[in-house]
């Protein structure tokens, strides 16, 4: 279906589109940092659909043509600092709980009383939240290459760390040549690159939106969401956790954590995958998500 806009609030909206019948159990596809609701390629969504799901991905605030939060103030850079080298509290513009709290009035506007919810990197931190804070309307969870909020894991390479730190840059081939340099960086070695489909991407993306600040404030958001391990272990949710062992912004200790974190989570970890999604890896996670909601309720 094309891209619709959800009026959540007078002043706030939500970008989103959907796979399927709607007739069908509704899959909540949730991304990640600075990700628009396209990088869940729509061949993915597609067959997800065929397994007999109706599939909702959107724009977090902030990223694509959702809203823009452009009055929110940011911390200094003293306050990050002070949060990232000795975890003092961070006061932010909202927290990854506001940005779940988004995705279920998405599920009010849709009619939907209850979804299976996917999120993968930042995606699967909102995902977390929304078992923990509204676990009525959640039935299964599967949280993809992401992590507890637990400072000791999950954290990425001092490579990736270095070139996410870089000055985006202004000019448009230069920054189409940055991201594919992060891109490759994410796939890893294990699974082809595809170049020419990834430049193709991003400047699709940068033609629908680019919004540098945004990611800035989800980043924000993260790091003063605080750690979910104890929450975590309160979920009596069927949940599974999905990680790639070369994964280079999330290590798999993130992973590992939360499967650890969460009473009745399985496991899958993915060898050679990195911070990407490779088609190759599809049919593994298209089986277990789908296994995943029939523990609930037959497809």
């Amino acid at each position: 279906m094309p891209e619709q806009i959800a009026l959540i609030r007078p002043d706030f909206q939500l970008a989103y589109e959907t796979f399927g019948q709607p007739s069908h159990p509704t899959l909540l596809m949730v991304m990640g940092l600075g990700a628009q609701m396209n990088s869940w390629e729509d061949e993915l969504c597609a067959q997800l659909a065929e397994t007999g799901f109706w599939v909702v991905r959107f724009d977090n605030r902030d990223v694509g043509r959702s809203t823009k939060l452009e009055q929110a103030q940011m911390p200094s850079l003293w306050q990050l600092m002070g949060t990232v080298l000795f975890n003092l509290p961070l006061r932010a513009p909202y927290l990854l709980r506001d940005m779940a709290a988004d995705a279920i009035a998405l599920l009010d506007h849709l009619g939907i009383a209850q979804a299976h919810v996917v999120g993968a990197s930042m995606g699967g931190m909102i995902a977390q939240e929304l078992a923990i804070h509204y676990p009525a309307r959640i039935l299964t969870l599967t949280s993809i290459m992401s992590t507890t909020g637990n400072r000791w894991v999950g954290q990425p390479t001092f490579k990736m760390r270095r070139l996410l730190l870089q000055r985006p840059p202004t000019e448009e081939e230069a920054a189409v040549a940055k991201s594919l340099q992060t891109w490759r960086e994410l796939n890893g070695p294990h699974f082809p690159f595809d170049e020419a489909k990834a430049r193709a991407a991003i400047q699709r993306n940068r033609q629908r939106s680019v919004y540098p600040i945004g990611t800035a404030r989800q980043l924000v958001a993260i790091l003063a969401s605080g750690d979910r391990t104890a929450a975590l272990r309160q979920l009596q949710l069927p949940t599974l956790v999905i990680h790639g062992d070369a994964d280079v912004l999330v290590d798999v200790s993130g992973g590992h954590a939360t499967a650890e974190a969460i009473p009745l989570a399985e496991k899958l970890i993915i060898a050679g995958m990195g911070h990407t999604l490779p088609t190759a890896v599809w049919p593994q996670i298209i089986a277990g998500i789908t296994t995943l909601a029939q523990s609930t309720n037959p497809l």
